[in-house]
């Protein structure tokens, strides 16, 4: 099954890269797109949790990782102040 890194620049103006174990993240987010910060995170949970059970069709187990990398989009990486409206950022994809 083909997996995805993509990076995402957060409002603080990190940029951390995460993994998926499905290309079906593709469908959830576009890159180069500017998305707000929960509706980022409503897509990213949506994408992870779709790749978890595009794993647990093909193998008959969910994608165990997937838990743990979803876990850090709840907690965002901070390096400064960021204004309530903040965006982030998908960056890029590959495979």
């Amino acid at each position: 099954m083909p997996e995805v890194h993509f990076e995402v620049r957060w409002p603080s103006g990190l940029t951390r890269r995460y993994y998926s174990p499905s290309t079906i993240v593709h469908e959830h987010l576009k890159a180069g797109t500017s998305y707000g910060v929960q509706d980022f995170l409503t897509r990213a949970e949506t994408a992870m949790n779709a790749a978890s059970e595009r794993v647990r069709e093909k193998f008959g187990y969910a994608c165990s990782s997937r838990w743990t990398r979803s876990h850090r989009f709840k907690r965002p990486p901070k390096r400064k102040k960021t204004p309530r409206r903040s965006r982030t950022c998908a960056s890029s994809c590959s495979q």
